[in-house]
């Protein structure tokens, strides 16, 4: 780690060869909710501005979506919004989307869930600090005019979104990608000018929180003639000035003598800079309107509290917790009929392909990315200048964390580890997106308190740091006078590094005849699976089965494999358990695949069932020897499930149909729902 959590605008770890990785996750849920193009939008400007800020270039985009039961109409209107704004940005702003989840569920039916992620590259020692300090030196105020777009936008985002919230909603913030690009370029050609002391953009609360935390931190107080700052509209009030929450602006900071340099810069890319105000002694924030001072406060009660007490919150177990407890899994029938169930995982919203939702995105801008026609686990784009590839990925199964906050959120942090170790990445860092409810409710902050600790215990044992994040409260809504919380939602953020990106491993099989083989512990397990929850209605039940030792262990042996050219396909058991893994890979790949269930299992739950920790390898024979004799060395559980096939997909002798009818069921399921 280059920065400690939370120093600055974004996470900064080194990645080697001279260069380090600026990365950060951000929540903009209830502007989403709300107005859903413009919201999504500005929420993945803001993120890229953290990234750009401290001198790092995006090159690669993520996000994490929720939303509630594709049946609704008010949940297509608000998927076709977010999806058209995250795209329209994105694309125009020219960094590719390489890659992110969607999830649906009726908890999510008012308060969506919009999380956008940035990964960016910098040479390691010329990044630049969101930092205030130096007597005299002055303060520029740059990009776009202000407007009164956005103000209140923070407390808007910290209350309950309720049937009337359209009317307390701020003037929506207009992101503007262009603008934003344009920013970027200027941004990064102000800093090699050496010039610069400190930037941070301008999110939430604006001017006044961009002043207040480059002041704070660097012990220093500012004067800011609000008057001076650019306009869209007349006869703005100084607060409105102050808390205006327009986008592509930030707040630089430079070395006095250096104006005419900072200037030439922006006016180079026609942007507004203006000198707004100057460094000063002591810690006070100056704000003058007209000649008249209308706020003289100090820097650090307004970002750390000011000796604000600490409060121990009380917090207790869940009602609903009992009825998870009663679950017992021998009280679900199993299945007679296999392929049925097969078939309606296979079109299910939260495992069927989201090739509706990406198509909309632009991940070949920058000819980086590796896995847009070679999938993957996790994204892969190429570090240029370097034979590495950086690894990246956004997971969280809120039913798991909602069951056991705990596990769930340990599980989070594993699988996020699992997707890279998959391509062959080591797991090296995460920035996380804290989605809950309520934190006064005690259920609620139970919650919160469980899923910090799994995600600690996760951590440590990965070795991958948190590098910073964010915090959203408050997503829940009011049914009926009673406040009714998402699932809690710890969405992790994770990257890791491939030192040679020529050995990216894919997922899809690749010729038939290929051994299938299953890395990793079997058992009964169906707890919080969807083919529970969806296909038996079951709601509440224990989080998956995991074993944060065994799950380090089985990645640790697919990178060693993968290192070694010993597998010809790797891809994790998740969401849908080993039958979906195997047809992901088997459609990937256009092929079919033959295996044969354990009897000492359940059938559904060797099947659907998603214990964790499992992996899914294809292995070619000319491999086979010395993969079976690593694998047995390892003193992992593995068994060998079958073999590929060319077309015809088998279990236990049953003929399940054919790959490509999976395909066209798996691949229309999503866009025959949003088109009907």
């Amino acid at each position: 780690m280059l920065a400690k959590a939370g120093e600055e605008n974004a996470g900064l770890v080194a990645i080697g060869d001279g260069l380090a990785c600026a990365f950060k996750i951000e929540s903009h849920n209830h502007p989403s909710a709300i107005e859903p193009y413009q919201g999504a939008a500005t929420g993945v400007g803001g993120i890229n501005r953290d990234i750009f800020t401290m001198g790092a270039r995006p090159i690669a985009q993520l996000n994490s979506l929720r939303f509630g039961s594709i049946d609704s109409d008010r949940t297509k209107w608000l998927m076709k919004g977010v999806v058209k704004g995250i795209g329209d940005y994105g694309n125009a702003f020219g960094v590719p989307t390489v890659g992110g989840e969607v999830f649906f569920d009726e908890c999510y039916n008012v308060n969506i869930l919009v999380n956008a992620m940035s990964v960016g590259i910098v040479e390691t020692g010329k990044t630049v600090s969101a930092i205030s300090e130096g007597v005299g030196n002055p303060v520029f105020i740059v990009g776009s005019a202000t407007g009164k777009d956005g103000i209140h936008g923070a407390t808007f985002a910290s209350g309950d979104l309720h049937d009337d919230s359209h009317e307390d909603l701020p003037a929506v913030q207009v992101g503007d990608p262009f603008q934003e690009k344009l920013l970027l370029e200027a941004t990064l050609e102000v800093i090699a000018t050496g010039g610069v002391v400190g930037m941070q953009d301008m999110g939430a609360a604006g001017i006044i929180c961009s002043t207040s935390e480059m002041s704070a931190k660097g012990k220093h107080g500012m004067v800011i003639y609000l008057d001076k700052v650019p306009t869209r509209q007349k006869n703005m009030e100084g607060w409105e000035i102050l808390l205006s929450e327009s986008q592509e602006r930030m707040l630089v900071v430079a070395k006095k003598g250096f104006e005419e340099q900072v200037q030439a810069v922006f006016d180079k890319w026609d942007l507004n800079c203006t000198q707004i105000g100057e460094v000063t002694a002591g810690d006070r924030l100056h704000f003058m309107m007209n000649g008249e001072k209308i706020a003289d406060v100090p820097a650090n009660e307004l970002v750390l509290g000011g000796g604000a007490p600490v409060y121990t919150r009380e917090y207790k177990e869940p009602a609903y917790v009992q009825q998870i407890k009663k679950y017992n899994a021998s009280s679900v029938p199993v299945p007679s009929d296999m392929v049925e169930v097969a078939k309606f995982l296979a079109s299910h919203p939260n495992i069927a392909s989201k090739r509706w939702i990406y198509n909309q995105y632009d991940s070949m801008v920058g000819t980086i990315n590796m896995s847009t026609n070679r999938p993957a686990d996790a994204a892969v784009v190429a570090v240029r200048g370097s034979a590495k590839g950086l690894a990246m990925t956004v997971d969280c199964n809120a039913r798991y964390v909602n069951a056991d906050p705990f596990t769930g959120c340990a599980i989070a942090v594993a699988e996020a580890a699992r997707n890279i170790s998959c391509t062959g990445g080591v797991p090296s860092a995460f920035t996380n997106c804290l989605n809950f409810g309520n934190p006064y409710n005690p259920e609620v902050y139970w919650q919160f308190v469980n899923a910090i600790k799994g995600m600690g215990a996760a951590c440590i044992r990965f070795e991958t740091p948190v590098t910073g994040g964010n915090v959203s409260f408050y997503n829940q809504s009011v049914i009926n006078g009673e406040e009714v919380p998402v699932f809690p939602t710890p969405t992790i953020g994770m990257i890791g590094i491939l030192e040679d990106r020529k050995k990216m491993m894919t997922l899809h099989f690749k010729d038939a005849g290929h051994h299938i083989f299953l890395l990793g512990k079997s058992t009964d397990d169906i707890g919080c699976s969807e083919y529970l929850y969806s296909y038996h209605k079951v709601k509440y039940s224990t989080a998956p089965v995991f074993d944060l030792e065994e799950e380090f262990a089985v990645q640790k042996l697919i990178r060693e494999l993968i290192a070694m050219n010993l597998v010809s396909s790797a891809h994790d058991v998740s969401d849908g358990g080993l039958f979906i893994s195997l047809l992901e890979s088997a459609m990937a790949g256009k092929k079919g695949f033959a295996i044969s269930t354990d009897e000492d299992y359940r059938k559904d739950a060797f099947l659907f069932g998603e214990s964790q920790g499992r992996i899914v390898v294809s292995v070619s024979e000319d491999q086979l020897d010395a993969f079976t004799e690593m694998v047995a060395d390892s003193g992992l559980e593995f068994m060998n499930l079958g073999e590929t096939t060319e077309e015809a997909i088998t279990v236990d002798d049953e003929n399940f149909g054919l790959v490509s009818d999976f395909r066209m069921v798996y691949e229309n399921a999503i866009a025959s729902k949003m088109n009907a």
